[in-house]
């Protein structure tokens, strides 16, 4: 999904992945066209609910969110929430646009592109949920640095995030997972640590979460034979 260049621990970089897979059909294209526009995220500004929807509510962000059935399972489970998805994939895109569509959601936006650009423009302690739910892994180990779960993003993330706020982060790729439980140990040190990691033991990171739905790509990584692992941080 979303997987991003960092020099430095705390800097943010660009984009990497394609941006569009297969052609759209007609229909398709007319949500791009007509609802994309009515729902998406403003280009410039800070970003709040009251911004977005016109009262204060409890604000998501997903990260990359896939064909947005997690966004809008969430959604339409907490209708009095607000929720931003952000997602580079335009056919991930036009599979939110048709949860949105079927479900009749008005409490969603949409931002075709970079989710670290939107996510700067959140005013600092205004989310109540973050998700980043199986990231591009890059595997290779010179690719170590694109991965979303690395200090600056989990920085940005923290920064917004209020206390008591929630960090929810699924992967079924091993190398991922390695790599960002190592990251995470910096993010709940005891004392410098923004984040407390939310466990009573392995049934907490080996079974889904409830309020936790699976995704399509989920359910594929299971027919492949992979574990899913699911964790939850508390920001501090």
């Amino acid at each position: 999904m979303t997987a991003y260049k960092q020099g430095d621990p705390t800097t943010l970089g660009r984009l990497y992945g394609r941006s569009q897979g297969r052609k759209l059909r007609k229909g398709q294209q007319e949500l791009v066209d007509k609802l994309l526009p009515q729902i998406s995220v403003p280009e410039e500004g800070p970003i709040t609910a009251e911004g977005l929807f016109g009262h204060a509510a409890p604000l998501h962000f997903e990260i990359g969110f896939g064909a947005g059935e997690h966004l809008a399972y969430r959604a339409d489970m907490l209708p009095d929430h607000a929720f931003i998805g952000a997602e580079p994939f335009l056919n991930g895109v036009v599979g939110a646009l048709q949860h949105v569509r079927d479900l009749s959601l008005t409490n969603v936006r949409l931002h075709l592109g970079d989710a670290l650009g939107v996510l700067e423009r959140v005013p600092d302690g205004a989310l109540s949920f973050v998700y980043l739910l199986h990231p591009d892994p890059w595997p290779k180990a010179r690719h170590a640095k694109r991965r979303m779960m690395n200090d600056g993003p989990l920085d940005l993330i923290a920064a917004k995030l209020k206390p008591g706020g929630e960090f929810r982060f699924g992967t079924d790729h091993p190398v991922y997972l390695r790599h960002a439980l190592m990251v995470m140990q910096r993010h709940i040190h005891p004392v410098t640590g923004q984040f407390e990691w939310l466990t009573e033991g392995p049934q907490s990171w080996q079974k889904r979460p409830g309020g936790w739905s699976e995704t399509r790509y989920e359910t594929k990584a299971r027919k492949w034979g992979h574990e899913v692992w699911y964790f939850r941080y508390r920001r501090k």
